[in-house]
């Protein structure tokens, strides 16, 4: 399997998602501005997008995935179905108790998230929150159905379903926004209906690989079974690994909450470009990654671990260096040509812009977590990257008491970003006196080279910013044509530059 082909093709059918993504972002802004009830939308929301990736896309995914390989390498068809129908089971049953009591404990919840929203927006945040919280039982079973897909290396249908997410809430708020009060409960509609729609298109695809899984009434069978042990004794330290990132994300939440009205939702904008290349990158290569270095650690090829965590790596940097460098120098234009539209003023676009280069700042940490901690799990070692997540934590509040007073919204978005470059390099560092990556030769002159090609881009971009006008009484048409004629540009300027300095695509091939 050629690993660049196979990360290409997840990243471009990722890019689908994260388009309909920025679609959706583009209509909650010109529909509902960032004030308090986008900001109660945006709790009530990231509430089972936390446990969704605590317990689905994050510990469960990093648990299950290796262990499920390491069954398909080394056991039959009849005890690989065996191991995915009990964790299953379990995963269900869990699922929909920690749903009820989503359901029944939302008030508190809410105020443990966000307590500063104003009375209004916090009971909308509850209701929303009741009618989404079943929202992360149905996205963690389409957890569990990719994990099995991608180990069977079919990565497209995971890869392009969180697009209907983004489809679903469009259509919701479209639809809805005139017939429902608050107007901004249409959304929360639209998300309920995405979760269904996801998980219905992964079953086709399980079935015509014969691994559908299949649910049991018998809840304790299943937990006493020895594949879902293993699986929870894995996704203990892993729980607590996501959890540490997530328990940050609350606690900025909080804060965020008693900053201005508003500050939750420009943090979420900003976000959701950081996620851009963040999902295209880091994403791609993390679903490619883990399985392949679980099947070379099934095989004890240690020099096959260390070659895909360097290809990886090297990836990252060629792509990711350059979009740091337009989040930093390109974040105003970037926001003010995407969200500048209906009830999303001058103003906002300042402060989401101000978010986003914050976030710049660790981008390329931030896609390095998602390389070198596959390379903990598929050793199922999750005991480090809990140990450093936890260091990580403490130094991300120390840095909010520092950079909140002085920069608000933006504090919480720069400490993200810093404690993101502490954990990727512990990370790093941790893997290497393991003995378990060594880098390739080169890596001085590659990584000159890369920095050599930022400088054209940069300049390029700078002019942009700084000579053609984004303000709206421009013309939301020539905006955005300026804007993408500066990208695409810069895109070219690049690749135009790493070719001059000898790169070819062939230098990032990789076959397994």
């Amino acid at each position: 399997m050629n690993l660049l082909k196979a990360a290409s093709t997840i990243s471009l059918l990722t890019l689908t998602s994260r388009i309909t993504g920025l679609l959706r972002e583009i209509m909650v802004a010109s529909y509902f501005g960032a004030s308090g009830w986008t900001d109660a939308f945006n709790v009530a929301f990231r509430l089972p997008n936390l446990l969704r990736r605590m317990f689905a896309e994050g510990a469960f995914s990093q648990a299950f995935v290796p262990l499920l390989s390491q069954t398909r390498q080394t056991k039959t068809a009849a005890q690989t179905q065996e191991l995915i129908d009990q964790v299953a089971t379990a995963l269900l049953w869990i699922l929909a108790g920690i749903s009820l009591a989503g359901v029944l404990l939302a008030p508190l919840l809410v105020w443990l998230t966000a307590s500063g929203l104003h009375p209004a927006a916090f009971d909308s945040a509850v209701w929303m929150t009741r009618l989404m919280f079943p929202y992360a039982g149905l996205i963690s079973l389409v957890a569990l159905s990719a994990g099995i897909l991608n180990t069977w290396k079919h990565f497209a249908v995971p890869a392009v379903t969180p697009a209907l997410l983004n489809l679903s809430i469009i259509g919701a708020a479209v639809a809805l926004h005139r017939l429902v009060q608050p107007s901004i409960h249409a959304l929360a509609i639209g998300v309920m209906l995405g979760g269904v729609a996801q998980l219905a298109v992964q079953w086709p695809a399980l079935r015509r690989y014969a691994v559908v899984p299949r649910f049991r009434l018998h809840f304790l069978a299943a937990w006493r079974s020895d594949g879902v042990h293993r699986v929870v004794k894995q996704m203990l330290p892993a729980s607590l690994s996501v959890s540490v990132a997530q328990v940050s994300i609350v606690i900025n939440t909080q804060i965020a909450s008693h900053l201005h009205a508003g500050s939750v939702s420009w943090l979420a904008y900003a976000d959701r470009l950081m996620e851009f290349p963040t999902a295209l990158l880091g994403v791609a290569l993390g679903s490619v990654l883990l399985p392949s270095l679980s099947r070379a650690v099934a095989c004890d090829d240690v020099a096959k671990y260390s070659t895909l965590l360097d290809w990886g790596l090297r990836l990252t940097l060629v792509l990711a260096l350059p979009s740091a460098i337009a989040l930093l120098i390109f974040a105003q234009p970037l926001v003010s040509m995407l969200f500048n539209y209906g009830r999303f003023d001058h103003a906002d676009v300042l402060a989401t812009a101000s978010a986003l280069r914050a976030y710049g700042i660790g981008l390329i940490a931030l896609i390095g977590i998602k390389i070198l901690a596959p390379g903990f799990y598929a050793r199922q070692d999750l005991r480090t990257p809990v140990k450093i997540a936890l260091l990580v934590l403490l130094c991300t509040q120390l840095m909010n008491l520092l950079f909140v007073p002085w920069l608000g919204h933006a504090g919480l978005a720069l400490a993200i970003s810093l404690g993101a470059m502490l954990n990727a390099s512990l990370l790093l560092r941790g893997l290497r006196r393991r003995g378990l990556f060594q880098p390739q030769p080169g890596w001085r002159l590659y990584a000159g080279k890369i920095a050599l090609a930022q400088l054209p881009l940069a300049a390029l971009l700078l002019w942009g910013a700084s000579t053609l006008h984004w303000e709206r009484a421009h013309g939301d048409a020539l905006r955005l044509g300026q804007g993408m004629g500066v990208l695409l540009a810069g895109a070219l300027v690049y690749f135009a530059t790493l070719r001059l300095l000898g790169f070819r695509l062939r230098h990032f091939m990789h076959n397994e």
